[in-house]
């Protein structure tokens, strides 16, 4: 069976900046509510700059991508940002 360009899945890393440590149990929220979808992930906190950052994997159709990267987005102290390949 053939996908329709909307369900085709792509390879995509999502950058996240995490600046208000009280946003990541919303933040991980999130995650988990595309946990279908995550390749994996990796976080990294930057003490000396007070931040976090995280780099996600996934394999998802473009709408889920962009439907996580601005629910992230949009909370207060968290930029969000996804790159998408061309597999």
């Amino acid at each position: 069976m053939e996908n329709t360009a909307a369900e085709t899945k792509r390879i995509c890393v999502l950058s996240v900046i995490v600046e208000d440590r009280t946003a990541a149990p919303r933040v991980n929220a999130y995650l988990s509510e595309y946990g279908e979808y995550i390749v994996g992930r990796m976080g990294i906190p930057y003490h000396e700059k007070h931040v976090s950052v995280m780099a996600v994997v996934l394999d998802a159709p473009p709408a889920v991508v962009n439907a996580l990267t601005g629910k992230l987005g949009n909370l207060a102290g968290v930029s969000a940002k996804s790159l998408f390949g061309k597999v």
